[in-house]
């Protein structure tokens, strides 16, 4: 599998993006700058978290008219695996790739911790390496990453099963139905604020991160190997 790591001027977590893919699971992986116009010959693409362009107007705003962004559109209407975190998450929100939008934490301040997610489906590419309705501990770190969504398109979420993760316990910023990470409808584009790459090492504190890479991967072999032997 061979994955791209969007980097745009002001993204901080594209070297732990590629430390999970390249060392955790073992694949190859470049960064592609956020100037470039083509992904093709990647398998799967991830935008990292961070502050794109210093999150001027609102978080992903700008980000989203990226030179790179029409690729990213392309490759998720292609059903290529697009993980979105944190900023990439927003980014994603702001492309119309995920519905939705992210208001300020409700505390109005930034926040940095460990916290406890449920993982609500575990039937998805995303997700498969989980035990369904299992607790894990994975990082946050962010400003505006309480979710908010009208209520028709929460009853569509739940109704489709495409919340793949929730806050469990204390929700840390206020985000609506506890919604931690979101699929879209055809399930190959997942949105999380938590950092999945920042628990992907026991040196980190925990492996958690890791299985989420791992079921990504398990599912491309698997698509691969069925379109090879079809």
């Amino acid at each position: 599998m061979k994955t791209a790591v969007i980097v745009f001027p002001g993204s901080n977590c594209d070297q732990d993006m590629y430390y999970a893919i390249k060392d955790g699971l073992g694949e190859e992986v470049d960064y592609v700058w956020h100037a470039e116009t083509s992904l093709d010959g990647y398998d799967a693409v991830m935008i990292p978290g961070g502050f794109s362009y210093g999150d001027y107007l609102r978080s992903g705003a700008i980000a989203r008219f990226a030179g790179i962004m029409p690729a990213v559109v392309k490759a998720a209407q292609e059903g290529k695996p697009v993980l979105g975190v944190c900023n990439g998450f927003q980014i994603l929100l702001e492309s119309g790739l995920l519905p939705g939008a992210m208001l300020k934490n409700k505390n109005l301040k930034f926040i940095c911790e460990t916290v406890n997610l449920q993982v609500k489906n575990n039937q998805t590419q995303f997700s498969s390496q989980y035990d369904q309705n299992e607790i894990i501990r994975i990082p946050i770190a962010h400003g505006e990453g309480n979710y908010y969504c009208d209520d028709a398109t929460l009853q569509e979420l739940e109704d489709q099963n495409r919340i793949v993760f929730t806050y469990s316990g204390e929700n840390p910023n206020g985000s609506r139905a506890d919604i931690a990470g979101i699929i879209n409808e055809t399930g190959n584009v997942l949105g999380m604020m938590p950092h999945p790459e920042r628990a992907a090492d026991a040196l980190l504190g925990s492996e958690d991160g890791l299985r989420l890479f791992q079921s990504i991967l398990k599912h491309w072999r698997e698509s691969t190997h069925a379109a090879y032997t079809s």
